[in-house]
This record gives structure tokens, sequence and C-alpha cells, in this order.
């Protein structure tokens, strides 16, 4: 008998979907099979079929954005808005596709021509993440079959049932069965997905951890492509603000939508010391009316719970570990329901820790750090090894100049949340972050590579240079 993969819902507990766990090689020498009647087809016939798969799923909007709120917790309000990008996706990418991949032809001399264009890798292996189920792997699967390449994809073991759904509204709009694979299981399955020597290429988000494990793993695989799109610590400095509601607000949004677990999301605020007492009092004020919640609870609840008991252990673990370091808990990380994934929005002063470990806490919970000037505070935004999202809020556009041209990191805001970066521009981080392969509307860059070509249609050839004087006798 077959191995079962059980989906529950962290709100409820309760069972949710199961699947047998799937072979990968299996799964690879399917796509390797179908995909090259997939690239024979026309740019624009691949268009129109991926056209067809936003109009299916926008058909299915309420289905889908429910099953993502029951499998990931995530308010209905959320989700409806994830559903609402995997639709707009298809447009960005179509753009994405034009604008990043085009095809030239430039005049070179004797009327020869110089023509770029672009070739799909051939299998390209999408792992996906459970926070944004359908959006994030969608990221990268559109502009891959847009650009001719056959996809395996295997969803988080976390929330295979999202990812299955996503699978099925890409077949109803008439991709082919082999264009798109379905590959159910665990770590052990990424794995063998990640090692089968059929893939061109794999397109990773999720955790540092694994994707440095994937680094080390493609080292001896040039020739395969590997877009890594992780995780971050990721700073909010707030500097001489006028409107301290608006701040919080922000602040707010930064740290606990998703219930923290967006990579994108602030985990460090940084203050000038001494003036943060007003800003502090206002963020706490927010924090303690979020309402947390059944994902289907009206009123809608601002977050739900995180994804599974373990995850919430393991944050109230770092908790701990910030508090034994020195940290001063200003709003505690509570378990309010003892046997679900629960927890309250949290704040902690760890100015004065010592040997603050540089971790990404993926949850609700934010740290403050006081400094003494605004050089202080960029020097401490970069006191990571991450570098995905930075934001400043207040400050001046000279402070904002300097702030932009300093901090590492490859989304960098004014005035606006850490989270929430637009599809139609790139995203991507630095450092721990990434590997310079941004994802958004630069995902179209590593789904396809360039072909340069030297063309002429009268064949010359001469060589001026170095042969012997056919006319001279040889002694």
């Amino acid at each position: 008998m077959a191995d079962k993969l059980v989906s529950t819902e962290p709100a409820t507990g309760v069972e949710l979907w199961s699947g047998e766990v799937g072979d990968a090689a299996a799964e690879v020498a399917a796509a390797r099979a179908a995909w090259p009647a997939w690239a024979a087809h026309s740019v624009a016939f691949r268009i129109e079929t991926l056209r067809r798969f936003a109009n299916v799923v926008r058909t299915q909007t309420n289905n889908f954005a429910g099953l993502i709120s029951r499998e990931t917790g995530k308010p209905l309000w959320e989700t409806k808005t994830e559903v609402g990008a995997v639709i707009n996706k298809v447009e960005i990418s179509i753009a994405a596709y034009a604008d990043r991949t085009p095809q030239k032809k430039l005049e070179a001399a004797l009327g020869s021509k110089v023509a770029v264009r672009h070739k799909p890798h051939g299998v390209l292996a999408v792992l996906g993440p459970f926070n944004f189920p359908a959006h994030l792997p969608n990221g990268h699967i559109v502009p891959a079959l847009i650009a001719g390449n056959a996809v395996v994809f295997k969803p988080s073991e976390k929330t295979p049932a999202s990812g299955a759904f996503l699978v099925d509204c890409y077949r109803e709009a008439g991709v082919p069965e082999g264009a798109i694979r379905l590959l159910i299981g665990g770590p052990e399955q990424g794995k063998a997905l990640a090692a089968q020597p059929g893939i061109d290429g794999l397109l990773f988000t999720g955790s540092v951890r694994g994707g440095a494990a994937l680094h080390r793993q493609f080292a001896d695989t040039p020739n395969k492509i590997l877009a890594l799109e992780l995780g971050g610590n990721n700073p909010i400095v707030a500097w001489n603000v006028k409107d301290l509601d608006a701040a919080a607000a922000v602040i707010v949004q930064s740290a606990f939508l998703s219930a923290g677990q967006r990579c994108t999301c602030a985990r460090r605020l940084i203050v000038e010391d001494g003036q943060e007492g007003s800003l502090i009092e206002k963020v706490t004020k927010l924090m303690d009316r979020i309402l947390y919640g059944d994902p289907f609870a009206e009123p809608q609840p601002f977050m739900g719970p995180v994804i599974d008991n373990a995850a919430a252990d393991h944050l109230q673990e770092q908790w701990v570990t910030l508090m034994m370091k020195g940290g001063r808990p200003i709003r505690r990380l509570e378990r309010p329901v003892e046997d679900k994934p629960y927890l309250t929005p949290a704040l902690i002063d760890v100015t004065d820790a010592k040997d603050l470990p540089d971790e990404e806490m993926f949850g609700p919970a934010l740290q403050l750090i006081r400094v003494k000037d605004f050089d202080a505070a960029i020097e401490e935004a970069n006191n990571t090894r991450y570098g995905l999202a930075a934001s400043l809020l207040g400050g001046n556009p000279e402070q904002y100049d300097k702030f932009w041209a300093n901090v590492k990191a490859g989304v960098i805001n004014w005035n606006k949340p850490t989270n929430g970066a637009p599809s139609s521009a790139p995203f991507g981080g630095v450092g721990m972050s990434g590997n310079h392969r941004p994802s958004a509307f630069y995902a179209a860059d590593y789904c396809a590579y360039p072909v340069t070509s030297s063309e002429a249609e009268t064949l010359r050839g001469s060589i001026g240079e170095g042969l012997r004087d056919p006319n001279l006798q040889e002694d």
C-alpha cells in the first residue's frame, strides 16, 4: 500500500485532505516525455492556454480561497487576495515575457544580422512553500509554462490540498497533464526531485536552510538553473515620525500580517533611543486590538494561527531564547489555546540583549532595538546575514536616499510596509535571502535562456592573415 500524506486544518485539527505520496523519477519522466510537444506550440498558444487558466481560477475564487484558509489558517479576506494574485499573475507574466525575453534582430556588417532569441530550459522543478501555497509557486509555474517548459511541482507537505487544487486548474484550462506534474510528498520527495538527472533546473521558495542545502546539492551541476527566494530578518526603521497612528498601523501590518508568516514581515523595529515612547504606546495599543482566531470567524480576524503546533513550539523556544539573552518583553508571545497553534502578537525590547541569534522568527514576534542616531540605525538594519526587505518610516528625502544607498536588501521601501511587494516589479534578496535570481516580474529571466545568432543569407568566407601566398613556389 502506498504511503499517504495527510493535511490537517491548523485552526481545528480536523483532517482536510489525504493523498498518495508520489514518485519523483516517474513524475520527471512524464514531464520529460511531454515537454517537446508543449515547447513546440507557439508562444501565442501557450499564452492563451494560461489565460484560460486565469479564467478557471476566477470561477473558483470562493472555493479556492476557502480551501487555502482551511489548510493554512489564514483569514478568508486574506486568501481571497491570494487567489486574486494567482489570477493577475498571468497577464503580468505575459508582459514580463515580452519585456524580459524579447526577440531582437540587429544589423551587422555586410548585410548580416545579429539575432537574440530565448529557449526554454526543458523540465523545471518547483518547490512551493506553505505560507502562500497558491500564489508563490504559481509565480514560478506560470512564467515557466509560458516560456515553453514542462513543470514538476511539489507543494509543501503542509499544504498539499492547495497545490493539488492549483494543478487541477491548470489542467482544466488545457495545460497538458504531462506539462504540469504534481508530486505529493515531504522532504524526502523534495530531495529526490532536486536530485533527478531529468530536470533542467529548480525554482525554490522557502527557508534559508533549505536553500543552502539545494545550493550545495547543485554545486556539481552548473548546467542547471537554480533560483532561490529565501527568508529575511527584516528591519523597519521609524525615525522622526510625524503621524504616529499611521506609523503604528504600518509597523503592525509589517510585523503581524499572515501571523508573521511572510518572508517580508518586519522582524526588527529600530527606533531612536529616548524618542520611542509615544510610538511604542501607539503600537502596543493597536496590537492589543488585533483579532486572532478561526479563518472563517465573524468579524474577520486580522490573523489566524501559525501553520501547525510544531511551528508554534519552535517560535516559543525562540522567544525564550531572546529573554534568556536579555530581552525585555513588552507584549508576551502567548499560546491562548493549548492544543492549537494560535499565538498572540508579541513585542520584545532586545536593545541590551547579548549574542542575539540572527534568525528569521517566522511568526508574530517583533524585536525592538533602540539606537543613538541615524547612522547607527542603518548599521543595525544591516546587522544580519539576510537582505530581503527593509523600510524607513518618517525621515526626510536626504535620509531616505542615505538609507536606500546603504541598506543591504532587495526590497527597500519608504513610508510603506516591508511586506506586500508588487508583482509588476522584481522581487528577491541579497545575502542569505537569495542567489540573485529575483522572481515576480523577473521570473521570466530564469525560465528561458538567451541564444545569440550571427546570421547572413549569403555564405561568405575568407582568411585575411597568416596564410602562405599560393603564387610562391616552395624551395
